[in-house]
């Protein structure tokens, strides 16, 4: 079987981070189920906060860097997109929104994305559903179930009798992302398989 390529978005601004942090650890989640499933996966990581100028730019003069354009041709063509941002006013960040504002409408049609945020306080969990999930329903993708709120607080907590902790959150989600990336159709020369499957899914919309 083809080796699947899953990269990872992360919008955080500090050195360290825990939005990078939350990104790895889903990545490998992911890695780890699909290979589970003896599917060989290649991980990359796209640190925005280094492309922060670029993608201004790029907004600017319609034109990306070498870099930029770099960046997001590996989203577009990924098997399967890991996006986590920080919160921001209840929101996800500017810079996260800009570099998908940059994306093509139609390159994310049917593709498995985890959205997954941090933030510092639970409170702005609902950020999740209430801003990342209707973006990316948008952009058509396929976004897997569990989505992942990282507050403070949760990093070293293995939750309680009411609520799960964050690493089985994480496991639960990378799990859910592998599946869909694992099942995705594969084209061949015969059969234009995947276009049919994605025109398919955005018959489904209705705007």
């Amino acid at each position: 079987m083809d080796q699947l390529r899953l990269v990872a978005v992360s919008a955080g601004l500090s050195t360290p981070s825990s939005t990078r942090l939350l990104a790895d650890r889903l990545a490998e989640a992911a890695q780890e189920r699909l290979a589970e499933q003896d599917r060989k996966v290649e991980v990359e990581v796209i640190e925005l906060r280094d492309l922060a100028t670029a993608i201004a730019n790029n907004l600017v003069t319609g034109f990306p860097s070498p870099t930029l354009g770099a960046a997001i041709d590996a989203v577009t063509k990924a098997d399967g997109v890991i996006a986590v941002s920080p919160v921001f006013t209840a929101s996800y960040s500017g810079l996260f929104k800009s570099f998908f504002d940059l994306v093509d409408p139609q390159a994310l049609t049917g593709k498995p994305v985890l959205i997954a945020a941090t933030g510092g306080t639970a409170r702005h969990s609902l950020a999740l559903d209430h801003a990342l999930r209707p973006l990316f329903a948008y952009l058509r993708a396929l976004v897997v179930p569990t989505a992942v709120y990282a507050a403070s607080e949760d990093w070293g907590s293995s939750g309680d009798e009411y609520t799960e902790g964050l690493p089985a959150r994480i496991r639960r989600a990378g799990g859910e992302l592998a599946e869909l990336m694992a099942s995705r159709p594969v084209p061949d020369e015969s059969t234009d398989e995947m276009a049919e499957y994605e025109r398919q899914l955005a018959d489904l919309r209705f705007d």
